[in-house]
């Protein structure tokens, strides 16, 4: 007799989706198996090494104890859903690799959204402070120091982009260097 499954509709990086999954689907397998998203890796499936970490409606959490059941409705982001909008490495993941955040790789990805989610809130942490937020997740490798400056590294990245992002006040400029010109006047709602 086949498992019964169930209707999921979940947003996964920004793209919506409908599984039809057995109830006891962890999370973790339905990004790996059902929607191939292989960046997400299960390593102690205890929810103690932090390696499947993904964001749930902005907030880190282990999918490897997530019943896919239990997301019905909701937006998780995984490691390939932190990219730069042009497809390229986002922001934690180029200060990962700028210095050396990583030697295996199979933490990364808990890392990445870990961070990702730590600095949206903490944009210029401490070296204590960036200890403090990866504290839940575990390495085998670095010895944490090439992690900790990548969190400081991303949180650097994050604030020069904040820099150069226009604001929504810099939309009306002169054309000769940079003055306000009047925003056009609002059409009324009829």
């Amino acid at each position: 007799m086949a498992e019964a499954t169930h209707p999921v509709e979940l947003t996964v990086n920004g793209i919506p989706h409908t599984l039809a999954v057995p109830a006891r689907r962890l999370l973790a397998d339905s990004l790996r198996h059902d929607l191939g998203l292989t960046g997400t890796h299960l390593g102690c499936e205890h929810g103690v090494c932090g390696a499947c970490t993904v964001l749930l409606d902005g907030e880190p959490v282990r999918s490897c104890l997530l019943f896919t059941v239990t997301v019905d409705g909701q937006e998780v982001t995984t490691m390939e859903g932190c990219r730069a909008a042009d497809g390229g490495l986002g922001p934690v993941q180029r200060a990962f690799r700028e210095c050396h955040g990583l030697q295996c790789g199979f933490c990364t990805p808990g890392f990445v959204t870990t961070v990702t989610a730590y600095l949206r809130d903490n944009p210029d942490p401490t070296a204590e402070e960036a200890r403090e937020a990866i504290g839940g997740n575990l390495c085998r490798c670095t010895g944490y120091q090439n992690i900790v400056a990548s969190v400081q590294r991303a949180a650097e990245i994050l604030r020069a982009e904040a820099r150069r992002a226009p604001r929504g006040d810099d939309r009306a400029r002169d054309e000769r260097g940079g003055a306000e010109a009047k925003p056009a006047p609002r059409a009324e709602a009829s």
